[in-house]
């Protein structure tokens, strides 16, 4: 509304940003601790996927449908059908009627609380393990998409107008992703495929500052669709196993603590990508970010997933906290 009638600023889009960010970590925390309410626990994998998926597959549809839109009647108008659709979005979670049966604990000071959380996220060997992949998985991540689209025109020498088709074409790796997850963790259990996806699948990564014209494009498209299947099929995994793990009472502070650490990574990556791109060069920013995720697959292996089949689906006794 502010830019139909000339008064949008650069105060009001900041504000709006963080606003949204900070929307988007909560949001993210609560369908975190509310899924397990509304499936079994053995289907949490499955319901995870389908969300990834169909999250992914928004993705593939809502860029095309973006461009179309803006270029048919402008940039404000879509943004407002954007807000719409937010909207819509909420009407449809108010039609839920599964309700929470309500857990009863003592009264706790919010910091106290926010402290039981986080003690539990850090002693555990697991979780602290998969908040560290996540944490570091995201920096490089977002490191190397904030040089990603100048680094396809400008050092790739790729069309502008085929930067979108490639980027749309990626999403579809996390359509992929979520598809294979629930079959791969049947077949060879989710921590021996959590395994194999980190250590075949994220390295591929290594080759998309390869990127060329012809077959090095073509190559580029290959290696970011793995990634992006490889990202979203561990998301699945490691948000259903958080769901099952953590104790009722301390799913959403551990689902919050984990949803804070992994947001704050992304606005740090895209400032240090930015200033690597403009001190070494766009090409060797995709190297040292894409590099990153190598060591950052590795991660999860300092921990008790090297060694199983199976992640467990509650921590021992004597490691759940009661407040």
């Amino acid at each position: 509304m502010a830019g139909w009638f000339g008064v949008l600023t650069l105060a009001q889009l900041l504000a709006v940003a963080f606003l949204g960010g900070v929307a988007a970590v909560f949001f993210d925390a609560a369908d975190q601790a509310y899924l397990p309410e509304l499936v079994a626990p053995e289907d949490l994998i499955e319901g995870n996927a389908k969300l990834a998926g169909s999250n992914s597959a928004a993705e593939v549809a809502g860029r095309g449908l973006a461009g179309l839109v803006v270029q048919l009647l402008g940039a404000t108008t879509g943004l407002l059908i954007d807000a719409v659709s937010f909207l819509i979005a909420a009407g449809t979670l108010l039609r839920i009627r599964a309700r929470p049966e309500p857990v009863v604990r003592e009264r706790a000071a919010m910091l106290g609380q926010v402290r039981e959380g986080l003690a539990f996220l850090l002693r555990d060997p697991y979780l602290r393990a998969f908040l560290c992949f996540g944490a570091a998985a995201n920096f490089a991540l977002m490191g190397y998409q904030a040089v990603l689209v100048p680094f396809l025109v400008r050092e790739a020498g790729i069309a502008p107008g085929w930067v979108g088709v490639l980027a749309s074409a990626a999403a579809v790796g996390g359509v992929l992703g979520a598809l294979a997850a629930r079959p791969l963790c049947r077949r060879l259990g989710t921590a021996c495929g959590l395994r194999i996806v980190l250590l075949t699948a994220l390295p591929l990564g290594l080759l998309m500052p390869l990127a060329g014209p012809g077959l090095r494009t073509a190559l580029y498209l290959v290696c970011s669709l793995a990634v992006v299947a490889a990202v979203v099929l561990c998301n699945v995994v490691l948000g259903s196993f958080r769901q099952s793990y953590a104790p009722p009472e301390l799913l959403t502070r551990v689902a919050t603590g984990s949803m804070f650490v992994l947001h704050a990574t992304i606005p740090l990556a895209a400032l240090v990508g930015g200033a690597l791109g403009a001190t070494i060069g766009l090409r060797a920013t995709m190297w040292v970010m894409t590099g990153l995720l190598v060591p950052a697959g590795a991660l999860p292996l300092f921990s008790p997933l090297r060694t199983l089949r199976d992640l467990p689906t509650e921590p021992p006794r004597s490691a759940k906290i009661v407040g």
